[in-house]
């Protein structure tokens, strides 16, 4: 019997599992899916928006996975760093490891004033009302009047709609007490969304762009002139141009031809800006209070060139929405530069050497690049992998039982009775609040629930 470790249970993680499953050449396979929290999905519970049910449903197929009888689900186990356990000692327990483990970190703009109250990374603001339970619940007061997103991808589409949403909409979803609460105060009325580069060099998809015009009370402002500046957008007609940009181009302009009045008696507005890069974050008493922006324009080449002008525009919240980076595991080689885990497909490298039973899949593999469905043509790659490996790794020594091993090293993981318990405490909680299934937000209640304590 093969004994397999995949550390992440998110999409590439649980693609992973899949995989093995479905490798006929290996019949005789065990699964333990590790994760660091209790909860079981990775970003599609913790980074999907709670009003992408669609999305969000793809819980239902991962779930499949994991309930398979050859699957074990092990939650609250930390690999690596000084609480956790390291690879090394992992390797002892499993003939082979797959780390899964994403790119948990953001890109910094690399501005100053970055760190100035009120500027957060928008990985920060998903993760708080997705109830994340390493974001405190209180996290986030929304006292801001306006509002700058710093980035034109769907994660910076994603926090501008839920910051120009009435908390009203979102009551039918899983979104935290406390988060709920601070959308229903907040004082945000303005949401500008930047990008330092034209329309059609934007990494937003159209249909999380048209959700932003179809928000009750809120009205999208785009300028025409800024639009006209970006010679795709100009040239529309006669260029072979990818679908999705000739889409987003199309929704850009009806927007542009609305003008400012049709959003004046708005309760909401989200300006959509472009040539704009961020060169300073902009400070009163302490706090943010703006975003100076070089003005730019397209240098004929694909890319942009400063114009020599500035712009500032007014914010006491700044999200920084510009990518995220792999983070080194304490055990594992890392490039820095990458970000990633140096590997051959799928195979981790050491010292440029393939080592016996590391593998990875996912974004630490190939870095922050591709969709949620990206993940399963990399996890097939890393997989095949394993399986050419198999009759070597069989021949490792591989522990017995290796959830025995964790628990005599003082760990106390969350299987997957666990995970329902706390699925049946967020559905109490959401029936004794008048709502759907609400989320847990923090460490003690899920780990409680876990245990069938009641909060």
């Amino acid at each position: 019997m093969l004994r397999v470790a995949v550390v992440g249970s998110g999409p590439s993680g649980v693609y992973t599992a899949q995989a093995l499953l479905n490798r006929s050449l290996v019949p005789e396979v065990r699964v333990h899916v590790l994760d660091r929290l209790p909860t079981p999905y990775g970003l599609v519970r913790y980074g999907v928006a709670p009003d992408h049910e669609k999305i969000k449903s793809l819980q239902n197929s991962l779930r499949a996975v994991l309930e398979d009888e050859r699957v074990t689900f092990v939650g609250h186990v930390q690999i690596g760093g000084a609480d956790g356990v390291p690879p090394a000692r992992l390797a002892e327990l499993y003939h082979a490891v797959v780390y899964c483990v994403g790119a948990a970190a953001d890109r910094p703009l690399a501005v100053p004033g970055e760190d100035l109250p009120g500027s957060w990374s928008a990985t920060r603001f998903v993760s708080w009302y997705s109830a994340h339970p390493d974001i405190a619940p209180d996290g986030f007061a929304l006292e801001a009047r306006s509002a700058v997103v710093i980035g034109v991808g769907n994660v910076a589409v994603d926090v501008a709609r839920i910051l120009a949403r009435g908390a009203d909409e979102l009551r039918a979803t899983d979104v935290p007490r406390a988060a709920l609460g601070a959308l229903a105060g907040s004082r945000v009325r303005e949401v500008h969304i930047a990008g330092r580069r034209g329309p059609s060099q934007a990494r937003f998809t159209t249909k999380e762009l048209r959700e932003l015009g179809a928000l009750p009370g809120a009205r999208v402002v785009v300028d025409p002139a800024e639009l006209a500046m970006d010679p795709a957008y100009a040239a529309q007609e006669g260029l072979p141009l990818p679908a999705v940009v000739r889409r987003n181009l199309d929704v850009l302009r009806g927007w542009s031809a609305l003008g400012e009045t049709a959003a004046a008696d708005a309760a909401r507005r989200i300006r959509l800006r472009f040539f704009l890069r961020p060169v300073e974050l902009l400070e009163r008493g302490g706090r943010v209070a703006g975003v100076r922006f070089a003005r730019t324009a397209p240098d004929g080449a694909g890319g942009v060139q400063d114009t020599g002008a500035y712009e500032d525009v007014e914010a006491q919240l700044v999200l920084r929405a510009v990518g995220y980076r792999g983070v080194e595991l304490p055990g594992l080689p890392f490039d820095p530069v990458r970000g990633t885990v140096p590997h051959a497909a799928g195979r981790v490298l050491r010292d440029g050497v393939p080592s016996p039973g590391e593998y990875v899949a996912g974004w630490i593999k190939r870095g922050p690049t591709g969709v949620i469905g990206s993940n399963r043509s990399c996890a097939k790659e890393t997989v095949a992998s394993l399986i050419e490996d198999a009759p070597l790794l069989a021949r490792r020594p591989a522990a017995e039982d290796p959830l025995a091993v964790l628990r005599a090293w003082g760990l106390r993981p969350v299987e997957w009775d666990g995970w329902l318990s706390i699925e049946r405490a967020e559905a109490a909680l959401g029936r004794s609040l008048g709502r759907g299934p609400v989320k847990i937000p923090d460490w003690q209640g899920l780990l409680a629930a876990a245990r069938g304590e009641e909060g």
